[in-house]
């Protein structure tokens, strides 16, 4: 594990991955099996994960905000409801034996494939933004469940979150992503929390990862505001295939 080519590459990777994930998700997809692959077990690889997606949806959310781009109070509402999921999510992680871990990520690129393959489409036209009444409460219930599986894994849900919250509410990709970043940022540190309780994190590994994903969190948030939903619709798409070919051939 010790050596600096190592650290370069999970630094590089970070940057990529903060960046993916910022704009569009699905970045630990690509995180998890370079940190088993690095020698991290793989509960261990799953929490110290955790600490690269708290500085990189922090650093992100700062770069939205700093664009003018905030969905207060509703994405802390949407936030506070994952993290009961995430804790009941983390809990069940931390005791998932190491084979079994590898069985449900393969599960999970089989389902981000597929969403991949069958995702809808929506006119730019109907995009008028349903953040109360009854469609607040349909998204506090459902970001419950998502947080239990942020909590449990969190690679995908990026892909989820962003199609759940551009159909179900209606707001465009900046806000959207806007959104997701500070509801992860918010269940993701008591994930976290839980992950480091039952010392299933590695600290230099994870800062290391840490630092690239949050220089690329800041870039992309910044970058997609200044070129909206025009830039993010390919970027997406473009991820979108490369995540694909990888679930079909790899």
């Amino acid at each position: 594990m010790d050596s600096l080519p190592l650290y370069i590459i999970i630094l590089i990777t970070g940057f990529i991955v903060g960046i993916i994930n910022t704009i569009a998700g699905g970045g630990s997809l690509l995180t998890l099996p370079i940190l088993i692959f690095c020698g991290l077990p793989p509960n261990v690889a799953n929490g110290t994960n955790r600490i690269g997606i708290v500085f990189q949806t922090a650093f992100a959310s700062a770069g939205f905000k700093s664009k003018g781009v905030s969905t207060f109070p509703f994405n802390v509402y949407l936030g506070i409801s994952a993290v009961f999921g995430a804790l009941i999510g983390a809990h069940i992680a931390v005791d998932v034996k190491g084979e079994t871990f590898t069985k449900m990520l393969s599960v999970v690129l089989i389902v981000a494939g597929l969403l991949i393959i069958f995702k809808p489409k929506i006119k730019a036209e109907q995009l008028e933004e349903r953040l109360t009444g009854k469609h607040l409460w349909i998204g506090i219930i459902s970001f419950f469940f998502f947080g239990i599986y942020g909590g449990f894994l969190n690679a995908g849900i990026g892909f989820i979150m962003i199609l759940f919250l551009h159909f179900v509410h209606r707001m465009n990709l900046v806000r959207v992503n806007a959104t997701k970043v500070v509801v992860v940022f918010i269940y993701t540190i008591s994930a976290l929390i839980v992950f480091i309780v039952n010392d299933k994190v590695n600290w230099k590994i994870g800062l290391i990862l840490a630092a690239g994903n949050a220089i690329g969190a800041w870039f992309g948030s910044r970058f997609a505001v200044m070129k909206g939903d025009r830039f993010i619709k390919p970027f997406l798409l473009v991820i979108l295939i490369l995540m694909a070919v990888k679930l079909w051939f790899f």
